[in-house]
């Protein structure tokens, strides 16, 4: 496929979908209207850092589950999964990358006081039709010898669907294929949202440029609530830094090894030869927007003595590298927002993943395509997920958030 260079001013003055951000649900968005034969408009994305140094996409752990205790969570990783393990048939492209996923699967690991919470979203993971299997000590023990289970009465781990892949790659192909059917991609910060009553009109480029609009999603990431903002409007979403960590391991782990949730909340997963670490900060506190410094002491004070514990093994282990990402965290409920607002019809949401942005990315973008095309939605209702929640103060209750 043929791509023109990345500009800095749009080419028209008028845009039938302006979608801010294009990273991993802004360029899922534009995939999906882009190759939908009945969606015929136009469509801008604009990004802020086109070389995704700082997006979530890029700096996450790159992982799916399906192991939630709401069903559209499942059934939205679920397609993720599908998406990712037959990318190259979903784009009928032969020559898209093997987006790598590597299914070790998810390994919940409970004391006896929460075993009811795994045993419930067992329960409703299965009613969709996912793979997971509850675990009694001695049979996580068969599996995974290497484990110190003392303290813990139950596990859940789907072997199906769940692991670790190429995010930054599947996003990269999503953008390219988007360009290639026509989407146009410019480097430039949004800086207004004009409104002309409940309908926003005309979004503002940093370089003052300005284009007209039929609809706006807002794709942006940890910056939402500066999105919405700038239209006049409210979402609870805020920057949390996330620091992750990888180390070497003086006598490594045999076999497979799934990615282990602690109930400390400490989890850890194979990265090629090393191991990736990382947990839920002490303090949590809104960062700023360009706040990526690494907070060294989580890994020595926090995450290091949980794996030794965990994994005996892990006793003599060496930091090698780490980084800093941020969560787009709803502090309403922690689930994404998606669709549209509830007075400003035209403004789409599609904020407040969590940590989950990457994995329901190709699920949200779907859904707003066919929102933005037909509507509704059409593959999967994501209704519930929607703005007037928000307006009600009336959480989307998930169980099962890292």
């Amino acid at each position: 496929m043929t791509l023109t260079s990345l500009k800095s001013e749009p080419a028209r003055k008028s845009y039938d979908v302006v979608i801010i951000g294009g990273a991993a649900v802004g360029s899922s968005t534009a995939y999906f209207l882009s190759k939908n034969s009945d969606f015929t408009g136009s469509v801008l994305v604009v990004e802020r850092d086109p070389g995704y140094r700082f997006a979530s996409t890029a700096l996450s752990a790159s992982s799916v589950r399906h192991q939630f205790s709401n069903a559209i969570n499942v059934k939205m990783s679920q397609f993720a999964s599908d998406f990712i393990r037959n990318f190259r048939e979903h784009l009928g492209d032969p020559q898209a990358p093997d987006l790598s996923l590597k299914e070790h699967g998810y390994l919940f690991l409970s004391p006896p006081d929460r075993a009811h919470i795994l045993q419930e979203n067992h329960a409703v993971q299965k009613s969709c039709g996912a793979a997971t299997l509850l675990l009694s000590p001695e049979e996580v023990g068969a599996q995974f010898p290497f484990f110190n289970l003392e303290g813990i009465s139950l596990a859940s781990w789907n072997p199906e669907g769940e692991g670790w892949f190429d995010g930054y790659g599947m996003m990269q192909t999503l953008r390219s294929h988007a360009r290639a059917n026509g989407v146009e991609y410019v480097t430039s910060e949004v800086t207004g949202i004009s409104r002309a009553g409940d309908r926003v009109s005309e979004v503002m480029l940093a370089g003052g440029q300005s284009v007209s609009c039929g609809i706006i999603v807002n794709a942006s990431g940890p910056r939402a609530a500066q999105t919405a903002g700038f239209a006049g409007l409210k979402i609870p979403v805020e920057p949390r830094k996330r620091c992750l960590f990888v180390f070497d391991c003086h006598t490594p782990i045999a076999g497979r090894m799934p990615l282990t949730i602690d109930p400390s909340g400490v989890f850890c997963r194979p990265e090629g030869a090393f191991y990736l670490t990382g947990t839920v900060p002490a303090s949590d506190p809104a960062v700023a927007y360009d706040d990526f410094e690494v907070n060294y002491a989580e890994f020595e004070d926090l995450i290091w003595p949980v794996l030794a514990n965990r994994i005996p093994q892990f006793e003599a282990i060496k930091m090698t590298s780490a980084w800093a990402g941020h969560y787009a965290y709803n502090v309403l409920d922690q689930n994404v927002v998606v669709g549209p607002h509830n007075e400003v019809g035209n403004f789409l949401f599609a904020n407040g993943f969590s940590g989950h942005g990457l994995q329901q990315s190709p699920a949200i973008g779907r859904g707003l395509s066919e929102w933005i095309t037909y509507g509704e939605y059409r593959a999967l209702d994501l209704t519930p997920l929607g703005y007037e929640r928000v307006v009600a103060g009336r959480p989307f209750l998930e169980q099962a958030i890292i």
